[in-house]
């Protein structure tokens, strides 16, 4: 029965939209609606929000708010972090309804609260306006449900339709959203990006093995040098929107770059694994074919001398199905040794998953099904060897890499759990890898 319902009535049909809007309404009701006693900044998009949900908590803490947040990597009620079982970026309502009364009782004042898309469209933040509205950018991601990108679209704009009043948006000039959003009602809107004409702009960029720097400025003639502790000039991006955020609650420019300049990042975003080992070992929460691209350059731009850039890739299952080969492409073209595996498979078959990354990689790759065809393969060019079990598939890579290499563990990040048909199961990748590196 509930099979059949599902058929007739697929995640996106109105009628299941409006049961999950009434269901999430009545779950805020039956909590009192807590964000009512809350100055809530909402931060949505398709790449960077859990590190801006971060770089935002960092810059107000020394500014002397209470803040909490909940991303998909972490719950953090002022400066008490728990990891985020549920991998949702937007949790269920009874989840966040819970935790925004904890929140209420431990006396914070501010919640910085991460939105996805399906969140959105389901009413997941049901009786939350938030006071401020930011969007990172927009890439291709989950048109599986929300079926073209002026509907993906669509969603994201429902954060900033539910602003207060007085309400700010925060919108990245240098993103297709920006005009598509300047329309929406608001107060206030604040622009950031990498002209000169955004409120709050960035220049001269200079990123590193383990950092980044640029000189910022703001359309009211203040002036300040960023120094950020992780790498990836996309994390400018990420910290503008954060410095914008930040700018309506009075931080200064030189305040919140101050702030930033102690920014350690998030965890499970292009986390360093160190263990002694003699190569570069990373994990990231890497999603889309946009950050795939992004962190891929920025781990290469790291490396020096002749090492080889090693990436275990893979797709979650019961989504997204339109970035697979995406994937497959990009890693191939970008990685010297791709190795293919499980990630969150869901109730699909986690093979078919594989096949489907696979499908994007050109012919021009090899694709090898075995560890010791890998081997004779990798001073050739590019390969890509595909091993299904993810346990197998760390093993592979820890064993092909060599000193001066640098490996991407990619998909997993911070998770304690992997998804499976039969439910979830431990799995907490930067825990396997630091035991393993420390006994090899």
């Amino acid at each position: 029965m509930k099979a059949l319902l599902k058929r007739l009535f697929p995640d996106n049909h109105p009628l299941r939209i409006a049961a999950h809007r009434l269901k999430n309404q009545l779950i805020a009701l039956s909590y009192g609606y807590p964000a009512k006693k809350l100055i809530v900044i909402g931060v949505t998009g398709s790449d960077g929000k859990t590190t801006t949900v971060g770089m935002i908590g960092h810059i107000l803490r020394p500014s002397g708010k209470k803040v909490a947040m909940v991303s998909t990597a972490y719950f953090d009620i002022d400066g008490v972090v728990e990891p985020n079982p549920t991998q949702k970026t937007s949790v269920d309502a009874g989840t966040l309804q819970r935790f925004l009364k904890r929140v209420v009782a431990s006396g914070c004042t501010h919640a910085v609260i991460e939105a996805s898309s399906h969140g959105l469209v389901q009413g997941r933040l049901a009786g939350i306006r938030p006071s401020v509205a930011v969007i990172t950018n927009l890439s291709m991601e989950h048109l599986d449900y929300h079926g073209t990108m002026e509907e993906y679209m669509l969603a994201k704009a429902l954060l900033f339709r539910a602003l207060t009043a007085d309400g700010t948006k925060v919108l990245n000039a240098d993103d297709r959203t920006y005009h598509a959003y300047s329309g929406i009602p608001s107060a206030k809107t604040i622009s950031y990006g990498m002209r000169e004409t955004a409120d709050v702009h960035a220049s001269s960029i200079v990123s590193g093995p383990s950092s980044v720097t640029a000189n910022l400025g703001t359309k009211n003639n203040e002036r300040a040098s960023l120094s950020l502790r992780i790498p990836g000039s996309f994390n400018i991006e990420n910290a503008l929107a954060a410095i914008a955020s930040t700018s309506v609650f009075g931080v200064t420019l030189n305040e919140a770059t101050q702030a930033l300049a102690s920014f350690t990042g998030v965890a499970g975003r292009i986390e360093p694994i160190v263990e002694g080992q003699s190569f570069a070992v990373y994990i990231d929460f890497t999603v889309t074919p946009r950050a795939y691209e992004q962190t891929l350059l920025t781990i290469r731009e790291s490396m020096k001398g002749s090492g080889k850039l090693l990436v275990l890739a893979g797709s979650c299952g019961d989504r997204m199905r339109e970035k697979r080969p995406l994937v497959g492409e990009i890693c191939t073209r970008l990685a010297d040794i791709t190795i293919v595996t499980n990630e969150d498979p869901y109730t699909e078959d986690p093979e078919k998953i594989i096949d489907e990354v696979l499908s994007g990689v050109p012919a021009s790759v090899p694709i090898v099904r075995s560890f010791e065809e890998c081997k004779t393969k990798t001073d050739l060019g590019h390969v890509c060897l595909r091993l299904s079990d993810r346990m197998n598939a760390i093993d592979a890579m820890l064993a092909l890499a060599k000193p001066g290499d640098a490996l991407l563990f990619a998909g997993k990040g911070s998770d304690v759990t992997m998804m499976t048909k039969t439910g979830q199961i431990p799995w907490n990748e930067r825990e396997i890898l630091r035991e393993k590196l420390a006994r090899s």
